[in-house]
């Protein structure tokens, strides 16, 4: 009698069937298992050499942490040193050495007007 829950009438089963009947017609005997160990030998290679290589750039990066931290630690005090320079200096320091720190092609740009100015109203301006 016909059975429709037959696992053979299946299309997924019969699929895998056929990639199972394909396998074992190309394996090619001994020759596929030392190819597969080969395989494996080299994935396995492949795998410590990576492993190797990511722990010599952690231990480099962990050597250079105290030299990069030197580097910018004299940078903040060089900065910070500057910045007091500029906050206890008169308005004329700090002008000059924002002129003199400004490459030549922006110094025409913008000046700077001195003196003291008023804002008016609408109305005053209407006299």
């Amino acid at each position: 009698m016909f059975d429709p829950n037959d696992p053979r009438r299946n299309a997924a089963w019969q699929a895998a069937q056929q990639w199972r009947a394909r396998a074992s017609q190309s394996s090619g005997g001994a020759l596929g298992g030392v190819k597969l160990v080969f395989t494996w030998l080299l994935f396995g290679l492949l795998l410590i050499i990576g492993t190797v290589v990511g722990l010599f750039l952690l231990l480099l990066g962990w050597a250079l942490l105290p030299i990069m931290r030197y580097r910018m630690k004299k940078r903040f005090e060089q900065l910070r040193a500057e910045q007091a320079k500029t906050a206890g200096g008169s308005y004329h320091y700090r002008e000059t050495h924002f002129r003199q720190s400004r490459p030549e092609s922006h110094r025409g740009e913008n000046t700077l007007l001195e003196g003291e100015y008023e804002v008016r109203d609408d109305k005053t301006r209407q006299r």
